[in-house]
């Protein structure tokens, strides 16, 4: 006869800390899939601005990426095109494989006040910068009484 024995599964802190404490939805943290590719971000604050970097190295942003504001969501997505596998699918040259090829997305929750004129963007040195300028205007902390 044999024993079954169930063990609760461990408390991953780091993704909760992550997820309750990140502009991105849960969503935005899971794996990619084997066909994309998920770009490293930077948010920071300047002013009442928030900018957000990402990292997008060998990317066409005139052609192969889109800067959105949808339903309260600073959304980017675009595709790192693999040049190589258009000469030759098997590439048998090619010994380490760590660059992803495909299609990426990256959305951030942003005010319900930020308009799409609010909205900037840039790229630099293989740097995408997107301003939400007035982000963080009129957003000081608050104590609240603790009543006894």
């Amino acid at each position: 006869m044999s024993t079954l024995t169930l063990r609760p599964r461990p408390f991953d802190t780091d993704r909760w800390v992550r997820d309750f404490f990140s502009p991105a939805t849960a969503s935005d943290w899971q794996t990619p899939t084997p066909s994309g590719w998920r770009p490293a971000a930077e948010i920071t604050k300047d002013g009442d601005d928030a900018v957000v970097r990402l990292e997008l190295p060998g990317v066409d942003v005139d052609n192969d990426v889109t800067v959105e504001l949808d339903a309260g969501r600073l959304v980017i997505r675009g595709e790192r095109r693999d040049e190589h596998a258009e000469t030759d699918p098997t590439d048998a040259n090619r010994t380490l494989r760590e660059v992803r090829y495909g299609s990426f997305r990256r959305s951030f929750t942003v005010p319900a006040r930020v308009t799409g004129d609010a909205i900037s963007a840039s790229y630099d040195a293989g740097v995408l910068t997107v301003r939400v300028a007035g982000v963080h205007a009129g957003s000081q902390p608050q104590r609240i009484t603790i009543a006894k």
